[in-house]
């Protein structure tokens, strides 16, 4: 369905957590250097926003060495709320976005509202590019707006040090042979290690360990022909609250740490927690927070069998005034040659069918986490995923909602796990649902 730019306008201004086609030089999106400027020689600038770590810094430099005639200018936002935030506002504007947006998973249903707002990015050229799944979610009335960058496969990464200092094994298949099993395992090895430790915490905090749970339900909060589940109902969700706050909170196992944050980041340097669910993606963001910290390794194993959480897509805005060049720099960073070196700076795990199969791919290490065969392991925890949670257009909206009532209990230590839960359904009541 789609709705008006007006609708698009009042969501922008709510504040909730949220031209014309340059020269025609440009050639097959998919070839080396193929973007080469406007028509005449003229050298043109093209922007790319992205958030968190994709990977992209040394791909923009090489862009730019193959495309002379092409200055690309690579913004990146802190978060995906914050990148969120900027797509929203500048929609509603008419102006001001990159050329080349980055999204998230979550909040990529909420733009399938508007697909006149992107340019098609249907081609030929990188039809079978990336899994079906991935593809199909960014389709709507046979428009593609969104070409595929990551997945996010999750693993759980620890520190060896800490877990030796508690009696722990350490050993990575050792660790996983420990947490080989469902959440309550996770948490009873948790209550354990916190028994034996010295003030180190399980996990950074629950809401983050929340994001890991629901990634396993089929429909979290809406069924699958959009229509929300009402939140005083959804009783799956509800369970998952209070097993990860009884965690967090009764049995002390979360640092209590908002992903994000500069208390999180700092946490890194100061030994405040042990591990942490961790997809692909996260890998960059741990070696860059926990820079000349050593310790950390990854084990292949993930309560409850496997999850995805996040990944990405680039967009190309309609409102850009260079469509085409903007079109062919967002196919020449998510080919597969591309992801595979973003996978090997930050971890990203590609998306792409001929990527997975790469013995680049497979073959990679990493030597912050102790050397581990995070390629071979993240591609065992891919094939371990065997629910794709149904998000609808209001998955983020009411997620927000849960995640904040975590976030007031767990770290904000405001409420207790009663009183934030009956805020969090005023806050679902007054989104008007029901």
């Amino acid at each position: 369905m789609r709705r008006t730019f007006r609708t698009l306008a009042a969501l922008a201004s709510a504040g909730a957590l949220l031209a014309g086609c340059s020269g025609s030089n440009t050639t097959d999106p998919d070839a080396e250097g193929s973007a080469t400027g406007a028509a005449g020689g003229e050298q043109i600038t093209l922007s790319v926003a992205t958030f968190n770590e994709f990977g992209y810094e040394e791909l923009v430099e090489e862009y730019m060495d193959l495309n002379p005639g092409i200055k690309v200018e690579h913004k990146k936002a802190a978060t995906s709320n914050e990148a969120r935030d900027n797509m929203n506002t500048r929609l509603a504007a008419g102006s001001g976005l990159a050329d080349v947006e980055a999204i998230e998973v979550d909040w990529l249903p909420e733009l399938m509202q508007y697909p006149d707002q992107f340019v098609d990015l249907a081609s030929p050229d990188v039809e079978g590019r990336w899994l079906d799944w991935k593809t199909e979610a960014a389709t709507v009335d046979g428009k593609l707006i969104g070409y595929g960058t990551d997945i996010g496969p999750e693993a759980v990464c620890y520190r060896a040090d800490l877990f030796e200092a508690a009696g722990l094994p350490s050993d990575r298949e050792e660790v996983a042979s420990l947490l080989e099993g469902d959440w309550d395992t996770y948490f009873e090895v948790g209550k354990d290690f916190v028994a034996k430790s010295r003030g180190v915490a399980w996990f950074d905090s629950a809401g983050a360990t929340y994001q890991g749970m629901i990634n396993q339900l089929d429909t979290p909060f809406e069924n699958t022909d959009g229509t929300p589940i009402p939140l005083e109902e959804n009783e799956a969700i509800k369970d998952v609250y209070s097993r990860v706050l009884q965690a967090s909170v009764d049995e002390g196992l979360s640092a209590g740490l908002a992903q994000w944050s500069e208390d999180w980041t700092n946490g890194f340097q100061s030994d405040k927690f042990a591990t942490m669910l961790c997809p692909g993606w996260m890998l960059g963001v741990i070696e860059g927070n926990a820079k000349g910290v050593e310790g950390w390794d990854i084990a292949n194993v993930f309560p409850g069998g496997g999850g995805n959480w996040g990944g990405s897509y680039l967009t190309v805005p309609a409102q850009g005034e260079h469509p085409e060049e903007a079109k062919a720099l967002a196919a020449w960073l998510t080919a597969p040659e591309q992801q595979i070196k973003a996978f090997q700076a930050k971890g990203t795990f590609p998306s792409q069918v001929e990527a997975l199969e790469s013995p680049e791919l497979l073959g990679a290490t990493n030597e912050f986490f102790n050397d581990a065969p995070v390629g071979e392991i993240l591609a065992e925890r891919a094939n371990a995923v065997s629910v794709t949670p149904f998000k609808g257009p209001n998955f983020f909206a009411i997620t927000t909602i849960v995640t904040d009532a975590l976030t007031r209990v767990d770290v904000d230590g405001t409420d207790d796990a009663d009183s934030s839960w009956q805020k969090a359904l005023e806050s679902y009541s007054a989104l008007g649902l029901s």
